[in-house]
């Protein structure tokens, strides 16, 4: 009897310590978001005015935490969706992606719609005056099919080497001795300029991937070195995760010292800040929700639960990309197909953003109103148009989105400088719209998982349960056995 209630009264102490030890590091990344929401608070209150340079230091801890994600994408995004295209048959790897695309694109399209129904029914810029909200921002002229084509171009870069520290984009110079010339006027150059170039290394591993996909037999340890190398770079990510709460912790102390009188910046921006943020919540909470229930006849959120740490790490970061190995693992670890997973994932965080969408297309629409614009149905849908394939061609860093935004605006005449109206509240709506990002990517991923288990039935059920380090013993042991 005494056996027996010790063992019943032991077990929910058991289950509590199994509960705290599986969710710990979700609890902790969790407490260094509000920890450092309110530690920058306190410090942004006290008397004496912070320099740069504090700041900075304040700041050293995230920045070598961000520094050691960013380190991983490009090993990570190459390896992943070479390897995961790679295992699959041509035809396989046609119905997962083409499923990721159609999801991918159905989400952003009802992005952009919502955001522009919610900003013409609140009407955010009504009865503002534009030149009290004027800040600083550093803006490139640039015509709307200029990106567009630079965008195409990047899919194709002339050295991949080339591609992992650099982006092709076109400039615009004026002519020498002339005033107010029109755009399509100036002189066409170009330059390469710094960033990683995702959408080409993207097309890059997709053929690469099929290619070895093809070759069966004589591409097998072409395939097994990609495998490799992507349960190395999530076993990497497993040790650099663990210092996500105290970099998430520093990097939001930081930007709160960093900004202005967030009170005052509301009353000038607090109409359009609510809608984008209204915006985001029922996409997030609700577009994406119903999309996820009528394909797989499941409630998301249980899934968005599992994914606070996830969540946690984007909102401190402000950057899909960075935020991608987190999202595989975490996938991973709720037995999630790793084929598909390091497909839809990579892919995801570089061409779908529907917060991006959904914000570009609220702040175009606001500033015309800002202005006393009106615009046709023909503008709006121009807008729409614009804003989705503005969020393809964002990159998956903090505030991208101020860049394509200057493409959204020339669609409706506006003048790039208009972006300065709004950068005052944009890194901190930046970190939503990033979250909201990173949940439609995981979530899209479930989903794509869901359609495509028919597909994928003869893959052991033992893999979906393995961590990243014994995924690659698991798939030697099938080999073996075929």
């Amino acid at each position: 009897m005494s056996n027996s209630y010790t063992t019943t009264g032991a077990r929910p102490t058991a289950r509590w310590k199994r509960f705290v030890k599986s969710n710990l590091l979700t609890f902790l990344t969790v407490v260094g978001v509000f920890g450092g929401t309110t530690l920058g608070l306190m410090l942004k209150n006290s008397t004496t005015p912070w320099t740069q340079r504090e700041v900075m230091y304040i700041q050293y801890p995230g920045d070598l935490f961000l520094r050691m994600l960013k380190c991983l994408i490009v090993p990570l995004l190459v390896s992943s969706i070479t390897s995961a295209i790679g295992s699959l048959d041509l035809s396989m790897s046609k119905k997962i992606a083409f499923r990721a695309i159609v999801y991918y694109f159905t989400t952003t399209v009802c992005a952009v719609v919502l955001g522009i129904i919610l900003v013409s029914t609140i009407r955010p810029g009504a009865g503002h005056n534009v030149g009290s909200m004027k800040g600083k921002a550093t803006t490139r002229q640039v015509l709307t099919v200029d990106t567009l084509l630079d965008l195409i171009r990047n899919l194709f870069p002339p050295n991949i080497i080339q591609a992992t520290m650099f982006q092709f984009r076109t400039i615009l110079v004026p002519p020498e001795n002339s005033t107010d010339v029109p755009l399509h006027t100036y002189k066409i150059t170009s330059e390469f300029t710094e960033g990683t170039n995702v959408l080409g290394l993207v097309m890059f591993s997709v053929v690469l991937g099929a290619c070895i996909g093809k070759m069966r037999e004589a591409g097998k340890p072409l395939q097994a070195l990609f495998e490799t190398l992507s349960e190395a770079m999530m076993i990497i990510t497993s040790w650099v995760i663990w210092i996500s709460p105290v970099g998430v912790f520093f990097l939001v102390a930081a930007k709160l010292l960093e900004m202005a009188s967030f009170m005052e910046v509301l009353g000038q921006l607090g109409w359009y800040f609510m809608t984008v943020m209204l915006g985001l919540f029922l996409h997030g909470f609700g577009t994406i929700s119903v999309i996820f229930f009528m394909t797989t006849r499941k409630l998301s959120f249980p899934y968005i639960a599992q994914m606070s740490q996830v969540l946690a790490t984007a909102f401190g970061t402000g950057s899909s990309s960075a935020t991608m190995p987190i999202t595989i693992r975490c996938l991973d670890n709720m037995g999630i197909d790793p084929r598909v997973t390091r497909f839809v994932i990579p892919v995801g965080a570089t061409i779908n953003m529907d917060g991006t969408a959904l914000y570009e297309a609220v702040a175009a629409l606001f500033i015309a109103q800002l202005r006393h614009i009106p615009l046709s149905f023909g503008h709006i849908v121009a807008v729409s148009v614009t804003a989705t394939a503005a969020s393809i061609g964002a990159a998956g860093i903090p505030q991208a989105g101020l860049i394509t935004m200057v493409m959204v605006l020339d669609t409706v005449g506006l003048p790039a400088e208009d972006v300065t109206i709004i950068i005052a509240v944009d890194w901190l709506l930046d970190r939503f719209r990033t979250t909201i990002n990173v949940m439609c990517d995981a979530l899209g991923t479930i989903l794509v998982n869901s359609l495509s288990k028919n597909d994928l039935a003869g893959v052991p059920n033992e893999i979906h349960d393995a961590e990243p380090h014994e995924l690659v013993e698991l798939r030697q042991d099938c080999n073996e056995k075929e």
